[in-house]
Formats: C-alpha cells, sequence, structure tokens
C-alpha cells in the first residue's frame, strides 16, 4: 500500500482549480474593452457570461456521474482541456471579430470546464474530510469566490499592455498549467481512509442514507435543497447585478464609492464561503440554512428604509457572506442527506439551480426596477421569495427527522 497522500495538500490542489475556473466572476472586465474594439453592444457582449455559467449548470448536471466512474484526476484533466481552450479559443474569437465564436468557445467549451472543474475537487473533498466537510468544501469554494479580485486587476493590466486577444491567450495557457498540475495532484481517499479518522479519534459525520444520484432525485429533500439553493443564489446574483446604482439611488453612495463596495463584497462573499462552511461543521448544515433565511428576510425588508452609507454597505456584506456560504454548505449538506457514493453527480444536479438563477436573477431584477420605478419594490419581493426558503429550511427538518427514526429503528432492529 502506498503512501497517504496529505489531505491538506489535495484541498490546495482543489482550490488551485477553483481559483482558476472562479476568474469567470471576472468576466465584466473584458465587457468595455470588447465594446470598444469591435462595436458590440452591451447584451451581446454580456451574453457570454450566461452562457458560461448555463453550460456550468448543465455540464456539471450530466458529468457529475464521471466524477465517481472516472475518478477527479481524469475528470480534473477534462476540466483543465475545456477551460484552456475555451480562453485560448476566446482569443482567435476576438481576432476573427466573430461573436458566435465567442459564445462557442469561452461560453460553451469554457463553460463545460467550468461545470467539471467545480464539482470535481468538491466531491473528492467531502471524502477526505468526513470530519471537516464544511471547512474542506467551503476552502475550495472560497477559492472561487476570492478568484475574481485577484483575476480582475490582473486582466485589466493584460488588456491595457498586450490587448484583449493576448489577454486570453496568456490566461487560457496560466489557468491550464494551474490546472494540469492540481488535477494531476488530486485523487480520492484510498480504502479504510475513514476508518483511520475514526481511530484517530476524530468525530466523522454520520450520514442519513446511502444514495445513488438517481435515487436521491426521486426525494423531497434533493427538491427542497434545490429550492433553498435557487432562491438563494437567484436573489443573490440579482444583488450583485444592481449593487452599484441601487447603493446611488438608497443610500446615496457616489459612483466611486459604490465601486468600491461592489469590490469589497467580493471579499464578503469569499469570507463567507469559508465562514458560514466551517460554521456549519458545529451548528449543522440545517441550522446554517434557517440562519441564511432569516437573516436575508430582515436584511431585505430593512435596506429600501437604510439611508447611512455605511450601515447600507454593513447589510449588503452580510447578505453576500449568506450568498457565498450557500454554495460553500451545500456539498456537506449533501454528504449528509445522500451520503457520499456519488455525492459528485447529485451535487451536479442541484447546481442546476444556480444555472437558472444565473438567468433568472439579474432579468428578475431589472424587471422588477424597471415596473416598479424604485429598487425598494426589487428588495421586497426578494425578501418574500426568502421567507418561502425559510418555510422550505423548516420542512426539510422534518424529512430528515422521519428519516433518521426509521434509520435508528432499523439499526435497532438489526
Amino acid at each position: 500500500m502506498g503512501k497517504t497522500k496529505n489531505r491538506w495538500l489535495i484541498a490546495l490542489a482543489a482550490v488551485g482549480i477553483h481559483i482558476s475556473i472562479g476568474s469567470v466572476y471576472a468576466w465584466s472586465v473584458f465587457t468595455n474593452p470588447i465594446r470598444e474594439q469591435l462595436g458590440w453592444d452591451l447584451s451581446a457582449v454580456s451574453l457570454t457570461f450566461s452562457i458560461a455559467i448555463v453550460f456550468l449548470g448543465l455540464s456539471a448536471a450530466f458529468m457529475g456521474h464521471f466524477v465517481e466512474k472516472y475518478g477527479p484526476r481524469k475528470l480534473g484533466l477534462v476540466a483543465a482541456i475545456f477551460f484552456g481552450i475555451g480562453l485560448v479559443g476566446s482569443g482567435f474569437a476576438i481576432n476573427a471579430e466573430s461573436i458566435g465564436l465567442l459564445y462557442f468557445t469561452y461560453g460553451a467549451l469554457g463553460g463545460i470546464g467550468l461545470g467539471v472543474g467545480y464539482i470535481t475537487p468538491v466531491s473528492t473533498l467531502v471524502k477526505w474530510f468526513p470530519d471537516r466537510r464544511g471547512l474542506a468544501t467551503g476552502l475550495a469554494i472560497m477559492g472561487f469566490g476570492f478568484s475574481a479580485m485577484i483575476a480582475s486587476p490582473i486582466m485589466a493590466n493584460l488588456i491595457g499592455s498586450v490587448g484583449i486577444a493576448n489577454t486570453f491567450f496568456t490566461l487560457g495557457i496560466v489557468y491550464f498549467v494551474i490546472m494540469l498540475a492540481s488535477a494531476l495532484y488530486i485523487e480520492r481517499p484510498p480504502a479504510g481512509y475513514m476508518e483511520n479518522v475514526q481511530n484517530a479519534g476524530k468525530k466523522v459525520a454520520t450520514d442519513l442514507s446511502q444514495l445513488t444520484a438517481n435515487e436521491a432525485v426521486k426525494t423531497r429533500r434533493f427538491w427542497y435543497l434545490w429550492i433553498m439553493l435557487f432562491i438563494n443564489i437567484t436573489c443573490g446574483i440579482a444583488i450583485l447585478s444592481v449593487a452599484s446604482p441601487m447603493a446611488q439611488e438608497i443610500a446615496g453612495l457616489t459612483a466611486t464609492a459604490a465601486a468600491t463596495m461592489v469590490g469589497v463584497m467580493g471579499v464578503f462573499n469569499g469570507l463567507g464561503r469559508i465562514g458560514w462552511a466551517s460554521i456549519s461543521d458545529y451548528l449543522g448544515r440545517a441550522n446554517v440554512y434557517t440562519a441564511f433565511f432569516i437573516i436575508q428576510i430582515v436584511s431585505f425588508f430593512a435596506l429600501p428604509s437604510i439611508t447611512h452609507a455605511v450601515i447600507f454597505q454593513a447589510v449588503l456584506f452580510l447578505i453576500l457572506t449568506c450568498y457565498g456560504g450557500g454554495f460553500a454548505s451545500i456539498p456537506a449538506y449533501i454528504g449528509d442527506l445522500f451520503g457520499t457514493k456519488q455525492l459528485g453527480a447529485i451535487h451536479g444536479y442541484i447546481l442546476t439551480a444556480w444555472a437558472l438563477a444565473g438567468l433568472v436573477g439579474p432579468i428578475l431584477a431589472s424587471w422588477i426596477r424597471e415596473t416598479t420605478d424604485s429598487y425598494a419594490g426589487t428588495l421586497y419581493i426578494f425578501g418574500f421569495m426568502f421567507i418561502a426558503a425559510l418555510i422550505v429550511s423548516l420542512v426539510i427538518r422534518i424529512d430528515n427527522k422521519q428519516l433518521k427514526e426509521a434509520k435508528d429503528v432499523k439499526e435497532l432492529a438489526s
């Protein structure tokens, strides 16, 4: 038997993959330079990002099974190839002045790399850290959240010095190398690993069941999770898409101050991922999700009346921690409820909520703003959506309690 790899280095490899693909959140850096150079309108350029998020969700759903079948190393290589080719191909699309080619390369190919790259390390980390699932997945997904903050200034400098196409070429090569190195190190834990963790005196999570992905989607609790994640992401993405003008309208921030606020929101998005996911190891995933929704109900209903700039921003930052925390806590929650037999595939199915929310959130926020002529109406409607999410977070507890009681009875009988 070979030497067991250091699980913290496995976690570092996972961060390497996520910090690469998370650069998709810095897409807006390309928006104005592409419009100025090629004359494409804003909606056409922005559609590239939406296509990438849709393909992220779809590829995560369809490729999740292959993570369990072929292992994280092979799927990590697939992610590196698709994401790298997608970025390099985007450079050719800019040189060819073809927006259709950009949709295909960055949107479709890059989006597939995003989806496969997102689920592969997360499902693996849950198995390496049976005693600290939340912390482990929070680490990787934190990398995804922080990536845009790191990548944005680098991208802006590259565009200014070497041009848009060469920036895509450079990023494609650099991210491919980082993802390749990470994928070659990452692997499943060896047989008997969980028993070794238990023997070391560490408390290991007790799963309520061990289901395949196809079995999981037939349960009520799967759809409860899906609905909670969908609402959390829809409202979070919507707030991200209108944060700057909303802060200027309600709290009177200047355009410069609002832009600074948006950058700081990314920091709290990342901190929420590691912070809330780690807390969930101690408070439990159900309690953390209920806390998300209570906090956001109060916040969304309070924001329209908060005109003090500092307090307004503090509440927005709190909302962003819940938004990021929802992403980071869901893989551990899936493991708790469905086990780790096909966690990657189940996680992939759940992430279809992200693909849909990526389309619905910004459109809904813009439509409500145009209809009501006020961001207050937008916030109130999202507040009511969070009330629905809170109810679901309480109902899932009943389902989980019944499942646990049935499991206990079965164990006693045996």
